[in-house]
């Protein structure tokens, strides 16, 4: 291959890439590289050199980071569709569709940077508000991330370089574009974990903005250089020692601390009345050793040897920071009395620290993994915060709530502020999300202005207000159960575990098996402790109901298990039946055989989750059983059962559900209603009472299966003077297809 201009620099970057990408990768980024210095022949950047080192730099930064070859080939072109006679047509024909979208995003995002606050075109700015355009960047940004992340990538390696050679330009302009780096690629840098470039960027940054400043801080650091690296490098080996002595295997060395960083710190001290040398970490250690288990390890026996400070421990491992971010962090008094900060990671956590989300698109074996990760990313929990402050951004926020965050809401508190939460979200999630306490003691919400039950999903736009009361009662039980949709965040509903494991053990055992026996008389079930142990996978009948108990499983676990007994359970009571067919449309899937007319057996009324066998009948088509149906164990034509499955279509079948309650006015009503509250269709209804005062109602409902069955039980339970609800499961002797 013959390289060009920028012969020695094309070489370093197929050198790297050819150590970690197979051939064919290697050739595809050699092709990128011929193409685009074809394309940018003759071009010369503002500094002078040759157009052409500028995607090439930011190709050999990501190739450092051992992106996959299509990442690489798309930061050599990202500049040919803007600078040079080149379509995406054309990008797409000679290296693909990949490709051809990362170069397409890259450029959208470049157009914008030719918008910003502070340049011109043609001495005119083309829009008079500056923070329209602050919120239109983050859009396109967004926009660019929800479609491919590594477009983002290509462009803060391409921000990098530019702001590595921003002497070229005019003071006014690299004032200009060192702002927006702090503003938008250093936030995006530290959202996405990416250590390695935001750091970078900072520094660049600081040093066209504060530049007395940044010179200031680079003496002082500069002075005392030597002086440093020998008290850190005696400190590593000291610590290389203590390790080794402890039999644990890892890498020490000091962390060096940015300048923008530093000016930070001295800021936030200044403001305290301390000094520069009252700053605990301008001295740092990394620990990298092999497993979670060594950095606990590690850490005691840095205990061992130097004094912790009190209340500089952070335990990032157990409690990661948004930006996926993971180690231990301890401040010490380390030998001459020097504070000293400490971080302890594993490789992997390591690997996540400097290149954050680049890390999961590393190339292995020639994928990714992850590949919805992007859609993931926890800095977009920052995005609206942002924008907020920049005015005249509403269609900015609309934008992003149509177009990009479709699995997300965002629901202001009643000062204004932005909280992001998934979507389902409810007032108490909103509440675990703003404090932990608020959480424990939400007795209900208001959201824009209005009462509204615990379990309303909130909505994008909603002003949401909490209700607290002083006791320590704490969160109910219910709010672990996932049929009644009270909590809907992991992150809530962990904390609502964590708040009654912390309550007495027996109160927790007595709750599970209150649990328990309300669970097995819904199934109609009756099996001992060593049965119900075997379905739950618990050793003891005691840890089974404390975990129960306290939350750490969920009832909807619990109804999954023990749902599997009642498929291995023999002859159930037969009951005569007189339950209607299943709506017309059944979504059943008939293996082998062409399309035929599908009914539901009335001896046994199977509906999704049931194990199921088809019976192909002489006039009927296909009558859908229960595996375990009498009528097909007694089938003198085995011949005639064929194979069939549950499809996707979310129809209707019919189930017999008993109430018993205590009778009072306005009952059924209160039956009805929660049943259409659930979308529940109710065929038919027989009530019975009886002379101690309770009444039994026996409902014939339409639903969609199990899992909207399990949710409606546990909203009819929650009746006022409902005593048990039960299915009946019903079958009638004889053939019945």
């Amino acid at each position: 291959m013959k390289y060009g201009v920028e012969a020695k620099d094309a070489e370093i970057l197929i050198e790297k890439v050819r150590r970690y990408l197979p051939d064919d990768m290697v050739t595809l980024v050699e092709q990128a590289y011929t193409f685009a210095d074809a394309c940018h022949q003759g071009q010369v950047r503002k500094s002078g050199e040759p157009y052409i080192a500028h995607p090439l730099q930011a190709a050999v930064f990501l190739a450092d980071l051992n992106l996959d070859g299509h990442t690489i080939s798309g930061a050599l072109l990202h500049d040919v569709i803007e600078d040079c006679a080149v379509t995406f047509d054309d990008i797409q024909r000679r290296f693909g569709p990949e490709v051809a979208k990362m170069v397409d995003g890259v450029t959208k995002l470049t157009r914008m940077d030719y918008r910003l606050p502070g340049t011109d075109t043609n001495g005119v700015n083309p829009l008079d508000d500056p923070d329209k355009l602050y919120a239109e960047s983050l859009r396109k940004m967004l926009v660019a991330m929800a479609e491919d992340i590594r477009v983002v990538l290509i462009k803060l390696a391409d921000r990098l370089h530019n702001m590595k050679t921003l002497d070229a330009l005019p003071p006014a302009k690299r004032k200009s574009i060192a702002q927006e780096t702090l503003d938008i690629y250093s936030p995006l840098a530290h959202r996405l974990g990416i250590w390695d470039i935001k750091w970078q960027l900072d520094d660049l940054a600081f040093r066209h903005l504060n530049e007395d400043r940044y010179r200031e801080i680079s003496k002082m650091l500069a002075s005392r250089r030597a002086e440093r690296e020998v008290y850190v490098e005696q400190v590593c080996d000291r610590l290389r020692q203590v390790l080794a002595q402890g039999e644990l295997k890892g890498e020490v060395n000091g962390r060096p601390k940015g300048i923008y960083s530093i000016y930070n710190k001295m800021q936030k001290y200044a403001a305290q009345g301390d000094e520069l040398r009252d700053i605990l970490d301008l001295y740092a250690l990394r620990v990298v050793v092999n497993s979670e288990g060594d950095c606990y390890k590690a850490l005691g026996l840095i205990h061992q040897i130097w004094s912790p400070i009190p209340g500089q421990f952070d335990d990032y491992i157990a409690n990661p920071k948004e930006n996926m971010y993971q180690a231990l962090h301890t401040t010490v008094i380390c030998q001459g009395g020097q504070p000293l900060e400490v971080q302890i990671k594993t490789n992997d956590m390591h690997q996540v620290a400097e290149y954050g989300v680049a890390a999961h698109w590393r190339y292995k074996e020639g994928r990714a993994k992850d590949l919805r990760f992007e859609e993931k990313m926890t800095w977009l929990r920052q995005l609206l915060e942002w924008q907020r402050e920049a005015a005249g951004t509403d269609d900015f926020i609309e934008s992003v709530k149509q177009d990009i965050f479709h699995d997300q809401v965002f629901v202001y508190t009643p000062k204004g502020d932005i909280v992001e939460l998934a979507a389902g979200s409810t007032p108490i999630d909103f509440a675990y999300k703003i404090h932990t306490e608020l959480g424990h003691h939400c007795t209900g919400g208001k959201v824009n202005g209005r009462l509204v039950s615990l379990d309303t999903h909130l909505q994008n736009g909603d002003t949401v207000e909490i209700m607290t009361t002083k006791s320590n009662r704490g969160p109910s039980p219910d709010w672990l159960n996932s049929n009644l949709g009270y909590v809907n965040s992991a992150s809530a509903r962990q904390k609502v575990r964590q708040w009654f494991h912390r309550q007495a053990r027996g109160s927790n055992i007595e709750r599970g098996r209150d649990k328990l026996r309300k669970e097995l008389r819904r199934l109609n079930l009756q099996l001992d402790d060593s049965e119900i142990l075997k379905l739950v996978r618990f050793d003891s009948m005691e840890d089974f109901l404390l975990n129960l108990g306290s939350g750490g499983l969920s009832e909807g676990q619990l109804a999954h298990r023990l749902s599997l007994a009642v498929k291995q359970e023999p002859d159930l009571p037969q009951i005569k039946s007189n339950l209607p067919l299943s709506s017309p449309s059944s979504g059943i899937s008939v293996l082998g055989v062409g399309d035929l007319l599908i009914r539901m057996a009335r001896c046994c009324n199977p509906i999704p989750g049931d194990e199921i066998a088809g019976f192909v009948t002489r006039v009927r088509g296909v009558t859908v059983h229960k595996k375990d149906c009498v009528s097909l164990r007694n089938e003198d034509e085995p011949e005639r059962i064929v194979s069939v499955s549950w499809g996707e279509a979310k129809e209707l079948y019919p189930v017999r559900v008993c109430i018993e309650a205590y009778d009072r006015v306005g009952l059924l009503r209160d039956v009805t209603v929660r049943v259409s509250e659930e979308k529940v269709n109710i065929a038919s209804v027989i009530t019975d009472e009886k002379s101690d005062g309770t009444v039994t109602m026996e409902l014939t409902l339409h639903t969609t299966g199990l899992d909207q069955l399990g949710k409606l039980f546990a909203k009819l339970e929650g009746i006022r003077s409902v005593i048990l609800v039960t299915r009946v499961r019903a079958a009638s002797p004889g053939v019945g297809v």
